[in-house]
């Protein structure tokens, strides 16, 4: 099935405007039989969003246009029942706990363990829609 045939329902966003990073999680996200759009610019996610649904996010939080945490209040306000995912490449426990304080379901540190990871994005994906 390609992109195209499958619902959005099935369809896991990623946003990082690191070109390797975003290739490297398509790729682990895609061996694991998801189905993944991703985006290396936040703002093109965001107008994904007003044309789709989207049930699972998962944002960088260090991003040259706008941080993961700016993108996550934005997408909350078009689409309330996203579940988000943080990835982050730095230890920094205050924009976890913000990150945690705004409803993130999940929140790894790059490098992270891909099953857990993966199970964090299944279980994301297992959640009923929050309205």
């Amino acid at each position: 099935m390609t992109y195209s045939e499958k619902s959005d329902a099935e369809i896991v966003c990623l946003v990082d405007d690191d070109l390797s990073v975003l290739k490297s999680i398509e790729r682990l996200l895609a061996s694991d039989g998801l189905s993944v759009r991703g985006f290396n610019k936040p703002k093109e996610f965001l107008s994904h969003v007003q044309a789709h649904s989207v049930p699972v996010a998962i944002l960088d939080i260090w991003m040259e246009e706008m941080s993961g945490l700016e993108l996550r209040a934005q997408l909350s306000g078009l689409s309330p029942g996203t579940r988000v995912i943080i990835i982050t490449g730095r230890e920094d426990p205050v924009a976890k706990l913000t990150a945690l304080q705004m409803g993130v379901v999940g929140f790894f540190t790059k490098p992270f363990d891909d099953d857990q990871f993966l199970n964090a994005v299944r279980g994301a994906l297992a959640m009923h829609p929050i309205e």
